[in-house]
């Protein structure tokens, strides 16, 4: 029993890995087991979860899997994890890229997480025989910050939290915001892409409005950004992507009247 619902948690992407190059991979599949227990389940993940969802054009296969690893690991589901980061690599997500998300994670979903998704992935680079420096490129000098914006934004942290925890408003400028996001091994929209994610899969939304304007200031469209919370539906469940909504309407009409 044990067996079984430890292949039920986890989707089956043989099909990926033995497509030859240059041409159209099958869609991924379901584990065998999930067509026996639950056959609609089976049907609605391949014709409508892969067979449409991640077929929509508004974000690139890149972009899909970006936000189901995030989504995945904020929400500590682990063992989906290990079909998703091969299907990222597939998607033309860098190995460094998939180190840099668990990394980034660890502050908005927690170190715990984080850490259990170290083993998939190493798991998952051995059997790909990566090379090390595909996992951990060399370091590069930190983006650089709009001074302006960067006085406000911190000078906001300061302000509704420096009185009452200032050891996290520290951390928050010093460290989150003057290092982590200034590191080079994920743009600043897929920073901001897989933030979102992460958020909207641990239902934050009071923290969504301020990182959603920051990931559209980074390039992410209105388009994208409705997209990513239709997708997420199918990963983090209906009621998130439903609380999310009314945050985005919000940040939609604040950006279209100022």
């Amino acid at each position: 029993m044990k067996l079984i619902a430890t292949t039920l948690a986890t989707l089956c992407f043989s099909a990926l890995a033995g497509a030859e190059e240059g041409k159209p991979r099958p869609d991924p599949k379901p584990s065998p087991d999930v067509l026996e227990v639950t056959p609609q389940l089976y049907q609605y993940t391949t014709d409508l979860l892969f067979g449409e969802v991640w077929k929509r054009p508004d974000l690139v296969p890149r972009d899909r899997s970006l936000i189901t690893l995030a989504a995945l690991l904020a929400s500590g589901q682990t063992p989906q994890m290990t079909g998703h980061i091969k299907l990222a690599l597939d998607n033309s997500v860098k190995p460094s890229e998939i180190t840099a998300l668990i990394t980034h994670l660890a502050f908005y979903s927690g170190w715990p997480n984080a850490m259990s998704a170290v083993s998939v992935a190493k798991q998952v680079f051995t059997e790909r025989g990566l090379d090390p420096d595909q996992i951990t490129p060399p370091p590069s000098e930190p983006l650089k910050l709009d001074e302006d914006s960067e006085a406000k934004r911190r000078a906001a942290v300061q302000g509704s939290v420096g009185a009452t925890a200032p050891e996290l408003a520290r951390y928050t400028n010093d460290v989150l915001f003057g290092d982590l996001w200034r590191r080079t091994d994920l743009t600043p929209r897929d920073r901001s892409l897989i933030t979102v994610a992460a958020l909207i899969a641990q239902n934050q939304s009071a923290q969504l409005t301020f990182h959603l304007n920051r990931a559209m200031d980074n390039g992410l469209t209105r388009e994208q950004a409705a997209e990513v919370v239709t997708h997420l539906a199918f990963y983090v469940g209906w009621p998130k992507a439903m609380s999310a909504v009314p945050v985005l309407k919000d940040v939609f009409v604040s950006r279209s009247a100022g």
